[in-house]
């Protein structure tokens, strides 16, 4: 894999990259699109703390991936600093 070329990519193509790699899941690669690669609009489904702040800023008890995903478009294009807010939501440092 050529890992220089990856920067030049669309998000889900590098996701659909690294996760290919063993030991490299959907979850990993969006970290690292978040934090090496500085992408701006990363709201990860996988995970929890992300989710959990989405519950607690919305005041719900279930969040479902219809209900995620249309938060997540309302965070667009800034979804990575949305995730940022939700992890201290979260309770998370």
């Amino acid at each position: 894999m050529d890992l220089d070329r990856l920067n030049s990519l669309p998000d889900g193509e590098i996701i659909k990259r690294l996760s290919s790699l063993h030991g490299v899941g959907v979850w990993t690669a969006e970290m690292m699109l978040i934090f090496s690669m500085q992408r701006p609009d990363v709201v990860s489904w996988g995970d929890h703390a992300i989710r959990k702040g989405m519950m607690n800023l919305y005041g719900l008890t279930e969040l479902t991936r219809e209900q995620f995903d249309k938060h997540r478009k309302r965070y667009s294009p800034y979804g990575t600093v949305a995730s940022l807010y939700l992890w201290e939501i979260a309770g998370g440092r």
